[in-house]
């Protein structure tokens, strides 16, 4: 039978005393020796670890610059009035109209849709509704209200759009087809929810309908209704509930250079088009379009880049008509209001030109001049 160890190295030590001193030398140099290759390898470790947070911090410099070129700094605005509904003489046609409003600012990734009021009126919501054809109707509400209808995900809408006189015909209208209106088993950096009434664990994120079979868990608890943008964990698709982190809206397009869909505010006078400004920095470049203007054919790009260029479109009878309706402006020329005033469509064959038209031609005219330049990431 085979002796323990304990007793083998009690066997080993030397009984002669030279022998002893030298086998204690011999065994306090081993351990020596063990200590450093200890050290060497508790060194190398460190120095593994280092390296590989080093590099991590280098794929994350990577990732931000990358970022940084694929993100779209700047942001689109668009004012119409919403007196553009008086001329549509049924509810089908008024409809279709702001359809085409809503397909046009989606096709020329338009941030925010302003619409304002030529007559006076002042409201500043879509909890009313439309009044009528006459002269004193106002399409500000009807029209505001269909342009969120198709702005938001299909998978939303009977969350934050019940029946209402003003979408009756809406369902007929063509999608948007914007980069957030996803189907269930699409995977995707970001998507669009709404926060559920259903109590998570304590400590945990509320749960989000994202249009997906199941639900997502976010990191923050908010409160139920919420729309909010969520950046997806898509390495926790397969799990119950995939994970997610709630973001600004503008992420999308600051960091990925996605088109996020547009925002609608209501301005009760082309006056607070201007003023109600939503940005801090406000509108830095803006530009407003009349058959009076210069031809945009001269025009040239400033030198310096905006970050919020607002472009101003008026109804049958042009900015002048929109301006003598404002008491607040004190003006007789609307080109006073904006750094350019532009004729997008010099040499035009017809009398008028439709503000759905406009819209359409005056964002094919500025495409290039405006909206080609190289991007950059900005949070705002």
């Amino acid at each position: 039978m085979e002796a323990p160890m304990y007793v083998k190295r009690f066997s080993e030590r030397p009984t002669n005393p030279k022998e002893l001193i030298k086998w204690k030398n011999e065994k306090k140099a081993r351990k020596r020796k063990l200590k450093e290759e200890k050290l060497l390898a508790q060194m190398k470790k460190k120095k593994e670890e280092e390296q590989a947070e080093e590099t991590q911090n280098m794929k994350l410099v990577e990732e931000e610059q990358t970022q940084k070129i694929k993100g779209r700094p700047y942001t689109v605005s668009i004012a119409v009035p919403g007196s553009i509904l008086d001329n549509a003489l049924t509810p089908e046609l008024r409809t279709y109209l702001a359809g085409q409003i809503a397909r046009a600012a989606a096709v020329f990734n338009v941030d925010e849709i302003i619409v304002f009021d030529e007559s006076g009126y002042t409201e500043k919501s879509t909890d009313g509704e439309f009044k009528g054809i006459g002269k004193h109707g106002h399409g500000n509400v009807q029209l505001a209200r269909i342009l969120q209808y198709l702005e938001c995900p299909q998978y939303l809408r009977k969350v934050f759009f019940p029946q209402h006189k003003d979408l009756q015909y809406a369902g007929l209208l063509n999608p948007l087809y914007c980069p957030h209106h996803m189907r269930a088993e699409e995977q995707t950096p970001y998507r669009e929810g709404v926060v559920l009434n259903k109590p998570p664990k304590e400590g945990r994120g509320s749960f989000v309908n994202v249009g997906l079979l199941k639900d997502c868990q976010i990191d923050k608890h908010l409160k139920a209704g919420l729309r909010v943008t969520v950046k997806m964990d898509n390495s926790t698709w397969d799990r119950k509930n995939v994970k997610g982190v709630v973001v600004p809206p503008s992420q999308p397009r600051t960091h990925q250079g996605l088109y996020w869909g547009y925002t609608v505010r209501l301005a009760n006078s082309l006056g607070t088009v201007f003023t109600e400004c939503p940005y801090k920095e406000m509108y830095d470049l803006t530009i407003g379009t009349s058959d009076t203007g210069k031809s945009v054919d001269e025009f040239e790009a400033p030198t310096k880049e905006f970050r919020h260029v607002l472009i101003v479109f008026g109804g049958m009878h042009g900015l002048s008509a929109s301006l003598e309706c404002d008491e607040t402006l004190d003006m007789d020329d609307p080109s006073l209001l904006f750094q350019h005033y532009l004729n997008t469509c010099p040499g035009q064959g017809s009398s008028t030109i439709r503000t759905e038209e406009a819209i359409l031609i005056t964002m094919s005219a500025l495409r290039q001049k405006l909206f080609s330049r190289p991007k950059a990431n900005d949070d705002t």
